[in-house]
């Protein structure tokens, strides 16, 4: 993780942890380490307010136990990248 934050608290990142089936997919695709394994092979949410809610953990979850809503942190990427002059996220839609 680079240690990058965004607004605090708005992130709708969210787990169930019931439905982890511990595949890891979600920690594997999320960019700033959100989400990481846990002990047992289960997922846990290390840091929401590094969640820039690209999607990718969300989208990669076979059992959709992971939700999160495109919204304010996939918005700020964006923005930076374009006015840094970068190309945007693949993550975020």
């Amino acid at each position: 993780m680079n240690g990058q934050r965004y607004l605090r608290g708005v992130a709708s990142l969210a787990l169930d942890a019931g439905k982890c089936v511990g595949c890891g997919l979600c920690a594997e695709v999320c960019p700033h380490a959100a989400i990481v394994m846990g002990e047992g092979r289960k997922a846990v949410i290390a840091d929401r307010d590094a969640c820039m809610e690209c999607g990718a953990c969300s989208r990669n979850c076979p059992v959709e136990a992971v939700t999160v809503r495109s919204g304010v942190g996939c918005a700020a990427a964006v923005l930076n990248s374009m006015l840094s002059g970068r190309k945007s996220n693949p993550c975020c839609w």
